[in-house]
């Protein structure tokens, strides 16, 4: 529940708490289904507890979800699934059905689902009109080791910095997110290392966050995402605070 991570906020002496609810899609049975309901018990906990820490209603926009209501302190634009013909095929259920995606969809091509993800995840700004670029790297959840998409495959790659071309063309925030190292799927966050390289050489920001869906998770990973980004060659993070970002060092 919100009032639960705001308490979770507090015990760890946080200054702010941004919410970040997924967005209504169709097909998609993850995303809130009362976004007004949402909205409302965000305002009244940020009464309940004003003065004693910052809240913000943000959404995660999927990019399914096209363009971002009006409304919103901030929005985090994300790829969970790949449209394919007539079917939407999700990047993050499990190592089980992304081998088979691979196998029946893809015929043993994994590079071709990635290069497919790839180009939905270089649109996402403009169809979502995010602040912030979310878990960059997902479609690679269950597979840290690289067995399923080896990241020094130059497809691969191509790939990735195709998406960061078309995304680092104006000013960007990306996230470095901890969500899947808190359900156990990953030691380190998205995304990876060299990644980070890529975005500190082409000027982007990031920010620290941890995606928890549970209270217990609420900084989970933090220690490992700011040695990460430390050795990815970055000084500092930004933070939501008001109505944009404020730097901060890591």
């Amino acid at each position: 529940a919100p009032e639960a991570l705001v308490e979770r906020a507090l015990e760890l002496g946080m200054e702010a708490l941004g919410f970040s609810g997924h967005s209504q899609v169709s097909f998609d049975p993850c995303g809130i289904r009362d976004l007004s309901a949402y909205r409302t018990e965000i305002g009244r906990l940020k009464e309940k507890y004003a003065g004693r820490i910052k809240l913000y209603c943000g959404i995660e926009q999927d990019f399914f979800s096209g363009y971002r209501a009006p409304g919103w302190d901030y929005a985090i634009g994300s790829v969970h699934y790949v449209h394919k013909g007539d079917r939407y095929l999700c990047v993050d259920w499990s190592a089980e059905e992304t081998a088979r995606i691979i196998n029946e969809e893809y015929a043993g091509d994994a590079m071709g689902f990635c290069e497919e993800y790839y180009a939905h995840v270089g649109a996402v700004a403009e169809v979502t009109g995010c602040d912030i670029i979310g878990h960059l790297d997902l479609i690679r959840k269950f597979d840290e080791a690289g067995t399923m998409f080896p990241e020094d495959d130059p497809r691969y790659r191509s790939a990735v910095r195709g998406a960061l071309d078309r995304l680092c063309t104006v000013e960007r925030v990306f996230e470095i997110n901890t969500g899947a190292m808190a359900r156990g799927y990953r030691t380190t966050p998205y995304p990876s290392l060299w990644i980070l390289r890529e975005l500190r050489s082409r000027g982007a920001q990031i920010m620290l966050n941890s995606d928890c869906h549970d209270r217990r998770y609420l900084d989970c990973g933090f220690d490992t995402a700011r040695t990460i980004a430390r050795e990815a060659g970055f000084a500092t993070a930004v933070i939501w605070e008001n109505s944009g970002f404020a730097e901060r060092a890591l």
